[in-house]
């Protein structure tokens, strides 16, 4: 029997694969990285036949590493970055251009007229997103009208879209199968997620072609073989979800009202609101979760941009130190911020700002002032950020959120997860397994093969240490009185 689920984490700046037991343990991992491009400031590219050829080697890797065969793997499941846009050639199987990444800002001119326009309220209805250059529409157009020959070949039918996982799927298949999940398309600005169909209106007003898109299907299925000539053997990809999608699951956040954050490069924070939408009107992002069988589960979203970034800014930008991990000393080493704030809008900022001109601003230097305070200040920066999208998701909720499961690298650092309990005035969980995102793919893929059920992966969710608020009221209120000042001053800075 094939015992091993093998998951694709196909990242921002790297791909891995992972190797699972039957107990859902990780066994083994290969990591690649790969070329940022920076052809424009604001622009960010990859070069997706690089991150194709990426993933398929470090699969290959782990399983020779393991001295395992493709025919003892049960299934695939895959999680993504998101929203970055991919065209290319159904025949020849080329990209028509770089992939267009997620953060990348050269539609932002084009998202402020569209709000000028009055298409806020169209866009956000339908698809439960603000008007923004992250997601894949805007990308997409561009994309149409500034590669030659791009729509009339399209009006041939002779390019396909996708987002990440659409492009290792038809690569895996080799060309047969042309799909997204539910996840995914709903970070297009394209799909719309109460009729759970590409939407016309928004084709219309992107002037996208239908036939480029990809078939929407469930987040956990057998959707269909990747080729003997890719792995070896012919494997069932069973499961697909966008990364903060997938790490959700991960979490086992399957219930109503039960929330995680992944503290990567950004902080990603999702509630899962159950069967149906919550339209924000905290400017946070209403999108789908997962689909498995017939069941749909909605999720509000807060996106922040800078999170653990910001220590590698100190890291590589100032030389605050040699590594990461020396952060928690040395912001450790002093008993408070000192009065500094930093707002790290290092990219403008996120939810439930989404100020695409604020910029980076550190307030309340002194002479006493050092490379302790403006770090501390940096990793209650992220603390602070994390704490306003709580806010926002309570509000829409109409219910406080009291408990917070968080993943991702940055939390292993004690003294930001416990300033986040003590900011946020909630329990805070760390899992045994922070890997949540390559592990929510594993769970999807196995529970569409049947390996395991709903009940077998809530088990297998273990804590490693919970961390309870211990700050007073006062202490916490005057903090984020003074944060929200700081974030005030850093608005609308670059408004050339």
């Amino acid at each position: 029997m094939s015992d091993y689920i093998l998951a694709f984490d196909q990242g921002t700046t790297s791909s891995r694969a992972i190797l699972y037991d039957r107990e859902a343990r990780p066994v083994d991992s290969v990591q690649k990285e790969f070329k940022q491009l920076f052809p424009q400031p604001g622009w960010v590219e990859h070069d997706a036949t690089e991150i194709w050829e990426s993933q398929i080697a470090v699969a290959r890797e782990v399983l020779s590493k393991n001295h395992l065969k493709a025919s003892d793997i049960a299934g695939i499941g895959i999680a993504n970055q998101r929203e970055t846009t991919v065209i290319w050639n159904r025949q020849t199987g080329n990209p028509i251009h770089n992939a267009i990444v997620w953060q990348d800002r050269r539609t932002s001119a084009y998202c402020k007229q569209l709000v000028l326009e009055g298409k806020t309220e169209m866009v956000r209805e339908k698809t439960g997103l603000v008007i923004d250059a992250y997601f894949s529409g805007t990308k997409l157009k561009w994309l149409f009208e500034n590669v030659s020959g791009a729509r009339e070949m399209a009006e041939k039918g002779e390019l396909a879209f996708g987002t990440i996982d659409s492009w290792l799927i038809w690569n895996l298949t080799s060309g047969r199968l042309h799909i997204t999940d539910v996840s995914n398309a709903s970070r297009t600005m394209l799909y719309n997620i109460h009729t759970l169909s590409w939407d016309a209106d928004l084709l219309d007003l992107f002037d996208i072609p239908e036939s480029i898109l990809p078939k929407v299907v469930a987040s956990s299925d057998m959707h269909g073989l990747a080729d003997q000539s890719v792995l070896g053997h012919p494997i069932v990809i069973s499961g697909i979800a966008g990364d903060q999608q997938a790490a959700l699951f991960g979490q086992m956040c399957v219930e109503e009202g039960m929330a995680k954050c992944t503290y990567g490069t950004g902080c990603f924070l999702m509630l899962n609101t159950g069967k149906q939408p919550v339209s924000s009107k905290n400017k946070l992002l209403t999108t789908i979760g997962w689909k498995i069988g017939d069941n749909i589960t909605y999720a509000l979203e807060g996106s922040v941009f800078i999170g653990g970034a910001v220590i590698q800014w100190l890291r590589d930008g100032l030389q605050f130190f040699q590594f990461a991990e020396e952060s928690e000393a040395l912001a450790g080493s002093v008993a408070d911020n000192g009065g500094v704030y930093f707002v790290p809008a290092l990219t403008g900022l996120g939810a439930p700002h989404w100020d695409q001109d604020a910029r980076g601003t550190i307030l309340g230097i002194t002479r006493g002032t050092n490379r302790a305070h403006i770090t501390r200040a940096a990793l209650e920066s992220i603390g602070f950020q994390v704490n306003d999208v709580l806010t926002a998701m309570a509000k829409d909720m109409s219910h406080e959120i009291r408990q917070l499961r968080v993943d991702g690298g940055a939390v292993a650092n004690d003294l930001l997860v416990q300033f986040q309990a003590d900011i946020s005035g909630i329990e805070v969980i760390r899992p045994v397994n922070l890997e949540t995102t390559a592990l929510g793919a594993a769970y999807l893929a196995g529970l569409g093969t049947g390996l395991w059920n709903m009940e077998e992966l809530q088990s297998k969710w273990e804590v490693e240490n919970t961390f309870n608020p211990g700050m007073e009221e006062t202490q916490r209120s005057t903090l984020k009185s003074t944060w929200s000042r700081a974030v005030e001053r850093a608005k609308a800075w670059d408004i050339s």
